[in-house]
């Protein structure tokens, strides 16, 4: 079972983030702050959920989390910076909404940036332990999950309703077909012959 607080802070932050693994579209953080007597019998890591629970969850986040925020960091950014340090951006720009500053913070996996002075801890699997985290993550995911959907629309051919942007092979067979779009991160192996790739407009 997931604990619902590490800190003994009420306002005890859960972070993570989705899409840092894709080829294409940005890195999306999700930043909660739940009850700290908070439990849910299905909340836990988005990969574990279905798509239909991850949407019942994230409605259930929204309402009864004191603070959640969501934010962006664009497939430009993440290739000026890498794609650590725009993780850590996404997550910082998550937190600068909040109309509170968290006591504590809780990071999924191993590193993190300093958040002003706001005392942190990194939990690795830390979205299958920690109810925040969970509830961060899931935010994350729907968000870039519906925004590349989105995206999808006006590019069918990278099939990004599915794909969401992973490498899978589908999605690097239609960059070798139709070259990069302006949502693809350029400094990642898109193909063995990345430079060969043409942008499309």
């Amino acid at each position: 079972m997931l604990i619902a607080n590490h800190s003994g802070n009420v306002l005890e932050a859960g972070l993570d983030e989705a899409g840092r693994g894709c080829l294409a579209g940005p890195v999306v953080a999700g930043a909660v702050i739940l009850p700290p007597d908070y439990f849910h019998p299905l909340l836990t890591d988005s990969k574990q959920l279905s798509a239909k629970q991850r949407e019942q969850l994230r409605e259930e986040v929204c309402r009864e989390a004191v603070h959640w925020a969501v934010a962006e960091v664009s497939p430009e950014e993440i290739d000026q910076i890498n794609i650590l340090n725009a993780s850590f951006l996404a997550m910082h720009r998550a937190l600068d909404q909040f109309t509170v500053t968290p006591e504590f913070l809780l990071v999924d996996g191993n590193r993190f940036k300093a958040y002003r002075d706001v005392p942190h801890a990194c939990m690795v699997k830390g979205d299958s332990r920690f109810y925040s985290i969970a509830a961060a993550s899931i935010l994350a995911k729907t968000h870039r999950d519906d925004l590349m959907t989105a995206l999808g629309q006006t590019l069918p051919h990278y099939n990004w309703q599915q794909n969401a942007g992973y490498p899978t092979k589908a999605h690097r067979t239609a960059i070798a077909l139709h070259g990069v779009s302006p949502h693809h991160r350029l400094t990642f192996r898109l193909l063995p012959a990345a430079d060969s790739l043409v942008l499309e407009g």
